[in-house]
């Protein structure tokens, strides 16, 4: 009985190891496209942290630094609470 409990704890481990793995490889995906997206900004701080939050909802960030918002529609359509853009 007590193999079958040490059986399940590691294919657990190994299965939470393999998100673990996925998630990040989305913020490095993030990171990057961000970096670029944000080189140019007055703000760089606030706009990597939009850049982000927006990139981790949608899996997009528009090519450029600025505009180019069309080849991704989500990041694109993403609103503050004033209405305003959200998104970089």
């Amino acid at each position: 009985m007590k193999l079958v409990y040490a059986n399940v704890i590691l294919v657990f481990l190994v299965l939470c190891s393999s998100m673990l793995q996925i998630s990040m490889a989305g913020s490095d995906f993030c990171d990057s496209k961000c970096g670029v997206r944000c080189s140019k900004a007055g703000v760089q701080d606030r706009c990597l942290k939009y850049c982000g939050i927006c990139c981790e909802q949608c899996n997009c960030v528009p090519s450029g630094t600025y505009g180019n918002k069309d080849e991704c529609p989500c990041y694109r359509d993403l609103k503050n609470s004033k209405g305003n853009d959200k998104c970089p």
